[in-house]
């Protein structure tokens, strides 16, 4: 049986903007993605403290160790700068991989720098900048 499980988690960021001219998405501090295991295009969830409002895009990478967490498009809409939120993305997984799986939690400050060093990755891999790019 396959079942779903949280795979990664950036806990309590605050949005540091919004662009509702840009295409879609949500841009993220790239030392954040990696830090919790997320890759670019990467489908996420993002729940808005704030609000209430929960919503699914794709990661793109800011600048590393700014501590970027921007929402593009129609996302723009579903929260404001300073609002807080939680980014998630879950993995399936089948009895046999559960043993030793954990997930990666990134808990950040209010200037969305980690509260803590990055935990090591579990067996999820997480896939590098133009993985998918270079196998056409």
């Amino acid at each position: 049986m396959i079942r779903s499980f949280l795979k990664s988690k950036i806990h309590r960021a605050r949005v540091t903007g919004v662009n509702l001219d840009y295409e879609g998405s949500i841009t993220i501090d790239k030392a954040l993605m990696k830090g919790a295991n997320i890759a670019e295009y990467e489908q996420v969830e993002v729940l808005n403290v704030n609000n209430g409002a929960r919503f699914t895009t794709y990661c793109i990478p800011g600048i590393s160790e700014s501590g970027i967490i921007e929402l593009n498009g129609a996302a723009a809409r579903l929260a404001a700068m300073g609002d807080i939120v939680i980014i998630v993305s879950y993995c399936q997984l089948e009895e046999h991989e559960l043993d030793g799986f954990k997930p990666s939690i990134v808990h950040v400050d209010k200037k969305n720098r980690p509260k803590e060093p990055f935990a090591p990755p579990s067996d999820i891999p997480f896939l590098e900048e133009d993985f998918y790019a270079n196998k056409h």
